[in-house]
Protein backbone atom coordinates (compact mmCIF):
# COMPACT_ATOMS: atom_id res chain seq x y z
CA UNK A 1 0.00 0.00 0.00
CA UNK A 2 1.33 3.77 -0.91
CA UNK A 3 3.64 2.72 -3.21
CA UNK A 4 1.76 3.38 -6.10
CA UNK A 5 0.90 6.79 -7.93
CA UNK A 6 -1.78 7.98 -10.69
CA UNK A 7 -4.23 6.40 -12.66
CA UNK A 8 -3.94 5.73 -16.54
CA UNK A 9 -0.58 6.83 -16.40
CA UNK A 10 0.30 4.59 -13.06
CA UNK A 11 3.86 4.22 -11.56
CA UNK A 12 4.45 1.96 -8.46
CA UNK A 13 8.28 2.19 -6.84
CA UNK A 14 10.48 0.12 -4.84
CA UNK A 15 13.89 0.03 -3.04
CA UNK A 16 15.12 0.61 0.15
CA UNK A 17 18.38 3.53 0.18
CA UNK A 18 20.74 1.10 1.07
CA UNK A 19 19.72 -2.15 -0.54
CA UNK A 20 20.43 -3.21 -3.84
CA UNK A 21 18.95 -0.41 -5.81
CA UNK A 22 15.88 1.33 -6.81
CA UNK A 23 12.92 0.64 -9.25
CA UNK A 24 9.81 1.62 -11.00
CA UNK A 25 7.58 0.63 -13.32
CA UNK A 26 5.01 2.07 -15.56
CA UNK A 27 1.63 1.08 -16.25
CA UNK A 28 0.16 2.97 -19.11
CA UNK A 29 3.05 5.08 -20.87
CA UNK A 30 1.66 5.00 -24.64
CA UNK A 31 2.68 3.07 -27.19
CA UNK A 32 5.20 4.39 -29.99
CA UNK A 33 6.93 7.01 -27.82
CA UNK A 34 10.62 7.95 -29.10
CA UNK A 35 12.74 6.56 -25.90
CA UNK A 36 16.17 6.29 -24.95
CA UNK A 37 18.60 6.67 -21.60
CA UNK A 38 19.50 9.81 -22.87
CA UNK A 39 15.58 10.81 -22.16
CA UNK A 40 15.88 10.10 -18.75
CA UNK A 41 19.55 10.16 -17.49
CA UNK A 42 20.17 14.00 -17.13
CA UNK A 43 17.43 14.44 -14.51
CA UNK A 44 18.64 11.52 -12.38
CA UNK A 45 22.04 13.84 -12.61
CA UNK A 46 20.20 16.88 -11.50
CA UNK A 47 18.89 14.57 -8.84
CA UNK A 48 22.02 12.52 -7.70
CA UNK A 49 23.50 12.74 -4.58
CA UNK A 50 27.88 14.35 -4.21
CA UNK A 51 27.06 16.76 -6.94
CA UNK A 52 28.41 19.97 -5.14
CA UNK A 53 29.64 20.99 -1.63
CA UNK A 54 26.11 22.00 -0.27
CA UNK A 55 24.67 18.52 -0.91
CA UNK A 56 25.50 14.92 1.14
CA UNK A 57 28.93 13.50 -0.05
CA UNK A 58 27.43 10.07 -1.12
CA UNK A 59 28.94 9.10 -4.35
CA UNK A 60 26.50 7.11 -6.49
CA UNK A 61 26.41 7.97 -10.30
CA UNK A 62 22.43 7.04 -10.59
CA UNK A 63 22.48 5.12 -13.60
CA UNK A 64 19.48 4.13 -15.47
CA UNK A 65 18.80 0.52 -16.70
CA UNK A 66 15.61 0.31 -18.92
CA UNK A 67 14.69 -3.31 -18.30
CA UNK A 68 11.12 -3.48 -20.46
CA UNK A 69 8.68 -1.99 -22.29
CA UNK A 70 10.94 -0.41 -25.01
CA UNK A 71 12.53 -2.14 -27.74
CA UNK A 72 14.38 -0.86 -30.76
CA UNK A 73 14.20 2.88 -29.30
CA UNK A 74 10.13 2.68 -28.92
CA UNK A 75 7.95 2.32 -26.47
CA UNK A 76 6.11 -0.73 -26.62
CA UNK A 77 3.02 0.17 -24.52
CA UNK A 78 3.50 -2.41 -21.97
CA UNK A 79 4.87 -1.96 -18.86
CA UNK A 80 8.04 -0.18 -18.52
CA UNK A 81 10.25 -1.53 -15.92
CA UNK A 82 13.52 0.97 -15.09
CA UNK A 83 16.21 0.26 -11.81
CA UNK A 84 18.83 2.09 -10.44
CA UNK A 85 21.23 0.01 -8.74
CA UNK A 86 22.59 1.28 -4.86
CA UNK A 87 26.76 1.73 -5.19
CA UNK A 88 28.52 3.82 -2.41
CA UNK A 89 26.04 2.48 0.88
CA UNK A 90 27.62 2.58 4.28
CA UNK A 91 24.50 0.93 6.07
CA UNK A 92 27.67 0.43 9.04
CA UNK A 93 26.66 4.48 9.76
CA UNK A 94 23.07 3.42 10.73
CA UNK A 95 23.89 0.62 13.62
CA UNK A 96 23.41 2.87 16.56
CA UNK A 97 19.52 3.78 14.90
CA UNK A 98 18.68 0.51 14.76
CA UNK A 99 17.55 0.86 18.80
CA UNK A 100 17.08 4.65 18.76
CA UNK A 101 14.80 7.26 16.69
CA UNK A 102 15.69 9.83 15.22
CA UNK A 103 13.75 12.91 16.11
CA UNK A 104 11.56 13.91 13.14
CA UNK A 105 12.04 10.69 11.45
CA UNK A 106 10.07 7.77 9.95
CA UNK A 107 11.67 5.92 12.64
CA UNK A 108 9.47 5.44 15.33
CA UNK A 109 6.25 5.72 13.15
CA UNK A 110 7.83 3.00 10.72
CA UNK A 111 8.62 0.10 13.83
CA UNK A 112 5.02 1.03 15.43
CA UNK A 113 3.27 0.32 12.13
CA UNK A 114 4.94 -2.59 10.41
CA UNK A 115 6.46 -4.05 14.34
CA UNK A 116 9.84 -4.31 11.49
CA UNK A 117 12.01 -1.88 9.57
CA UNK A 118 15.28 -1.09 7.81
CA UNK A 119 17.12 1.13 9.95
CA UNK A 120 20.31 1.43 7.26
CA UNK A 121 19.51 4.96 5.71
CA UNK A 122 16.25 5.29 6.36
CA UNK A 123 15.26 2.12 3.92
CA UNK A 124 12.30 2.98 2.33
CA UNK A 125 11.39 6.63 3.83
CA UNK A 126 14.81 7.97 2.66
CA UNK A 127 14.60 10.63 -0.04
CA UNK A 128 17.06 7.93 -2.35
CA UNK A 129 13.23 6.43 -3.17
CA UNK A 130 12.78 9.29 -5.67
CA UNK A 131 15.10 8.29 -7.88
CA UNK A 132 11.91 5.88 -9.30
CA UNK A 133 9.77 9.22 -9.35
CA UNK A 134 11.98 11.18 -11.49
CA UNK A 135 13.26 8.01 -14.03
CA UNK A 136 9.39 8.09 -14.66
CA UNK A 137 8.24 11.71 -14.22
CA UNK A 138 11.61 12.19 -17.42
CA UNK A 139 9.70 10.00 -19.20
CA UNK A 140 6.17 12.15 -18.89
CA UNK A 141 7.95 15.29 -19.27
CA UNK A 142 8.73 13.44 -23.06
CA UNK A 143 4.97 13.06 -23.42
CA UNK A 144 4.34 16.28 -22.47
CA UNK A 145 6.43 17.99 -24.59
CA UNK A 146 4.29 16.92 -27.71
CA UNK A 147 2.07 18.91 -26.04
CA UNK A 148 4.36 21.92 -25.67
CA UNK A 149 3.92 21.80 -22.23
CA UNK A 150 7.18 23.27 -19.77
CA UNK A 151 7.79 22.66 -16.46
CA UNK A 152 9.95 24.08 -14.69
CA UNK A 153 11.02 24.63 -10.80
CA UNK A 154 13.32 26.33 -8.71
CA UNK A 155 14.33 27.14 -5.27
CA UNK A 156 12.61 30.29 -4.09
CA UNK A 157 13.70 31.03 -0.75
CA UNK A 158 15.64 29.34 1.97
CA UNK A 159 15.58 30.09 5.84
CA UNK A 160 15.01 33.85 5.75
CA UNK A 161 16.32 34.28 2.30
CA UNK A 162 13.94 35.48 -0.29
CA UNK A 163 14.49 35.77 -4.08
CA UNK A 164 12.54 38.41 -5.74
CA UNK A 165 9.72 37.01 -8.46
CA UNK A 166 10.74 36.89 -11.62
CA UNK A 167 8.75 37.67 -14.72
CA UNK A 168 9.42 34.66 -16.79
CA UNK A 169 9.63 31.42 -16.47
CA UNK A 170 13.48 30.45 -16.19
CA UNK A 171 15.59 28.75 -18.70
CA UNK A 172 17.27 25.39 -17.41
CA UNK A 173 20.65 26.94 -17.92
CA UNK A 174 19.35 29.99 -15.54
CA UNK A 175 18.60 27.33 -12.88
CA UNK A 176 20.92 24.86 -13.15
CA UNK A 177 24.13 27.82 -13.06
CA UNK A 178 23.98 27.58 -9.56
CA UNK A 179 24.14 24.53 -7.12
CA UNK A 180 21.50 26.00 -5.27
CA UNK A 181 19.09 26.04 -8.45
CA UNK A 182 17.94 29.48 -7.36
CA UNK A 183 18.30 31.34 -10.74
CA UNK A 184 18.59 34.73 -9.41
CA UNK A 185 22.43 34.85 -8.77
CA UNK A 186 22.78 37.29 -6.24
CA UNK A 187 20.12 35.28 -3.92
CA UNK A 188 21.77 32.24 -5.02
CA UNK A 189 25.15 33.14 -3.71
CA UNK A 190 23.72 34.21 -0.65
CA UNK A 191 21.87 31.52 -0.06
CA UNK A 192 24.81 29.26 -1.05
CA UNK A 193 26.58 30.89 2.48
CA UNK A 194 23.56 29.98 4.17
CA UNK A 195 23.71 26.37 3.52
CA UNK A 196 27.05 25.75 4.13
CA UNK A 197 27.08 27.91 7.44
CA UNK A 198 24.56 25.41 8.23
CA UNK A 199 26.76 22.32 7.15
CA UNK A 200 29.80 23.56 9.16
CA UNK A 201 27.78 24.22 12.44
CA UNK A 202 26.15 20.36 12.04
CA UNK A 203 22.68 21.94 11.21
CA UNK A 204 20.18 22.38 8.69
CA UNK A 205 17.73 24.55 6.37
CA UNK A 206 14.44 24.33 5.16
CA UNK A 207 12.74 27.01 2.27
CA UNK A 208 10.55 26.76 -0.70
CA UNK A 209 10.22 25.69 -3.90
CA UNK A 210 8.61 27.07 -6.57
CA UNK A 211 6.98 25.02 -9.59
CA UNK A 212 5.57 26.78 -13.09
CA UNK A 213 4.10 25.37 -15.87
CA UNK A 214 3.53 26.88 -19.16
CA UNK A 215 1.42 25.45 -21.99
CA UNK A 216 -1.39 23.56 -20.68
CA UNK A 217 -4.64 24.00 -22.76
CA UNK A 218 -7.69 24.42 -20.63
CA UNK A 219 -9.98 21.63 -19.46
CA UNK A 220 -7.21 19.33 -17.72
CA UNK A 221 -8.40 18.25 -14.81
CA UNK A 222 -11.80 17.23 -13.02
CA UNK A 223 -14.21 18.29 -10.41
CA UNK A 224 -14.62 17.52 -7.04
CA UNK A 225 -12.48 14.59 -5.01
CA UNK A 226 -9.87 14.61 -8.64
CA UNK A 227 -8.99 18.34 -8.79
CA UNK A 228 -6.15 19.32 -10.43
CA UNK A 229 -4.48 21.11 -7.79
CA UNK A 230 -5.50 18.49 -5.20
CA UNK A 231 -3.82 15.46 -7.20
CA UNK A 232 -0.54 18.26 -7.58
CA UNK A 233 -0.48 18.85 -3.51
CA UNK A 234 -1.34 14.81 -2.78
CA UNK A 235 1.95 14.60 -5.48
CA UNK A 236 4.09 17.17 -3.32
CA UNK A 237 2.97 16.55 -0.16
CA UNK A 238 4.22 13.23 -0.81
CA UNK A 239 7.28 13.87 -1.10
CA UNK A 240 9.95 13.38 2.03
CA UNK A 241 10.40 16.05 3.72
CA UNK A 242 7.41 18.28 2.87
CA UNK A 243 5.34 20.43 5.20
CA UNK A 244 3.15 22.45 2.91
CA UNK A 245 1.58 23.27 -0.10
CA UNK A 246 -0.16 26.91 -2.19
CA UNK A 247 -1.27 27.07 -5.52
CA UNK A 248 -1.89 30.46 -6.74
CA UNK A 249 -1.87 33.12 -4.63
CA UNK A 250 -2.16 30.41 -1.68
CA UNK A 251 -2.04 31.97 2.09
CA UNK A 252 -1.29 35.55 0.69
CA UNK A 253 -4.60 35.22 -1.02
CA UNK A 254 -6.60 35.02 1.91
CA UNK A 255 -5.47 38.56 2.81
CA UNK A 256 -6.89 40.20 -0.03
CA UNK A 257 -10.81 41.12 -0.19
CA UNK A 258 -12.68 39.43 -3.10
CA UNK A 259 -12.87 42.42 -5.06
CA UNK A 260 -8.77 42.71 -5.07
CA UNK A 261 -8.34 39.00 -5.75
CA UNK A 262 -10.27 38.12 -8.54
CA UNK A 263 -8.83 37.25 -11.73
CA UNK A 264 -11.40 38.91 -14.23
CA UNK A 265 -11.71 37.89 -17.74
CA UNK A 266 -11.33 39.39 -20.83
CA UNK A 267 -10.83 38.50 -24.55
CA UNK A 268 -7.10 38.64 -25.81
CA UNK A 269 -6.11 37.40 -29.28
CA UNK A 270 -9.76 35.62 -29.56
CA UNK A 271 -9.33 33.51 -26.87
CA UNK A 272 -10.59 33.87 -22.85
CA UNK A 273 -7.86 35.02 -20.95
CA UNK A 274 -7.57 36.35 -17.54
CA UNK A 275 -6.17 39.86 -16.71
CA UNK A 276 -4.17 38.13 -13.86
CA UNK A 277 -3.57 34.90 -12.41
CA UNK A 278 -4.52 34.53 -8.90
CA UNK A 279 -5.81 31.51 -9.57
CA UNK A 280 -2.58 29.95 -10.54
CA UNK A 281 -3.45 28.15 -13.40
CA UNK A 282 -6.74 26.58 -11.97
CA UNK A 283 -10.58 27.43 -11.43
CA UNK A 284 -13.14 25.00 -10.17
CA UNK A 285 -10.14 22.14 -10.91
CA UNK A 286 -9.53 22.48 -13.93
CA UNK A 287 -6.91 24.39 -15.85
CA UNK A 288 -7.98 27.65 -17.55
CA UNK A 289 -5.12 28.35 -19.95
CA UNK A 290 -2.88 30.32 -17.84
CA UNK A 291 0.96 29.52 -16.45
CA UNK A 292 -0.14 26.79 -13.57
CA UNK A 293 2.35 27.60 -10.61
CA UNK A 294 2.44 26.33 -7.27
CA UNK A 295 4.72 26.35 -4.10
CA UNK A 296 5.93 23.19 -1.83
CA UNK A 297 7.28 23.67 1.55
CA UNK A 298 10.51 21.88 2.56
CA UNK A 299 11.24 21.31 6.30
CA UNK A 300 14.78 21.35 7.56
CA UNK A 301 16.94 18.04 7.01
CA UNK A 302 16.02 15.81 10.17
CA UNK A 303 19.32 14.24 10.37
CA UNK A 304 21.71 16.83 12.74
CA UNK A 305 25.64 16.17 13.22
CA UNK A 306 25.07 17.09 16.56
CA UNK A 307 23.77 15.36 19.74
CA UNK A 308 20.12 15.54 20.10
CA UNK A 309 17.51 13.96 22.97
CA UNK A 310 15.39 10.82 22.30
CA UNK A 311 14.11 7.18 23.34
CA UNK A 312 15.06 3.97 22.23
CA UNK A 313 13.12 1.06 21.27
CA UNK A 314 12.55 0.20 24.64
CA UNK A 315 11.04 3.87 25.16
CA UNK A 316 13.87 4.66 27.61
CA UNK A 317 15.64 8.51 27.27
CA UNK A 318 18.84 8.59 25.17
CA UNK A 319 20.64 10.99 23.40
CA UNK A 320 21.82 10.68 19.05
CA UNK A 321 24.78 11.61 17.33
CA UNK A 322 23.55 11.62 13.92
CA UNK A 323 25.82 9.78 11.47
CA UNK A 324 25.99 8.61 8.06
CA UNK A 325 25.83 11.54 4.80
CA UNK A 326 23.03 14.03 4.84
CA UNK A 327 22.08 16.83 2.35
CA UNK A 328 22.34 19.92 5.11
CA UNK A 329 19.47 21.19 2.55
CA UNK A 330 17.19 18.72 0.52
CA UNK A 331 15.64 21.96 -1.48
CA UNK A 332 18.33 21.61 -4.27
CA UNK A 333 18.45 18.50 -5.11
CA UNK A 334 14.46 18.54 -5.10
CA UNK A 335 14.40 20.25 -7.77
CA UNK A 336 13.64 17.87 -10.69
CA UNK A 337 11.88 15.85 -8.02
CA UNK A 338 8.89 18.51 -7.91
CA UNK A 339 9.32 18.43 -11.76
CA UNK A 340 8.51 14.88 -12.24
CA UNK A 341 5.75 14.12 -9.58
CA UNK A 342 4.44 17.65 -12.14
CA UNK A 343 4.93 15.97 -14.94
CA UNK A 344 3.00 12.37 -13.77
CA UNK A 345 0.00 14.59 -12.59
CA UNK A 346 -0.16 16.55 -15.78
CA UNK A 347 0.31 13.24 -18.15
CA UNK A 348 -2.12 11.48 -16.01
CA UNK A 349 -4.81 14.42 -16.55
CA UNK A 350 -3.75 14.67 -19.91
CA UNK A 351 -4.83 11.20 -20.87
CA UNK A 352 -7.97 11.27 -18.26
CA UNK A 353 -9.52 14.83 -20.35
CA UNK A 354 -8.51 12.77 -23.61
CA UNK A 355 -10.24 8.98 -22.54
CA UNK A 356 -13.26 11.42 -21.19
CA UNK A 357 -13.73 14.36 -23.67
CA UNK A 358 -12.12 13.90 -27.39
CA UNK A 359 -12.81 10.06 -27.66
CA UNK A 360 -16.03 10.03 -28.59
CA UNK A 361 -18.07 12.53 -31.02
CA UNK A 362 -21.43 12.02 -30.55
CA UNK A 363 -22.29 15.20 -32.44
Amino acid sequence: MGNSFGNLFRISSWGESHGGGIGVVIDGCPPRLPLSLDDIQPDLQRRRPGQSKITTPRDEEDKVEILSGVYEGLTLGTPIAMLVRNKDARPQAYDEMKEKFRPSHADFTYQTKFGHRNHEGGGRSSARETIARVAAGAIAKKILSFDGVLIRAYVERIHDIQSPALTKIPTLDEVESSPTRCPHPKTALKIEQCILDAKKNGDSVGGSILCRVGGIPVGWGAPVFDRLEADLAKAMLGLPATKGFEVGSGFAGTHLMGSEHNDLYESRDGKVRTSSNRSGGVQGGISNGEELYFRTAFKPTATLLQKQKTVDSEGQETELMGRGRHDPCVLPRAVPIVEAMTALVLVDHRMRHAAQCESFNFS
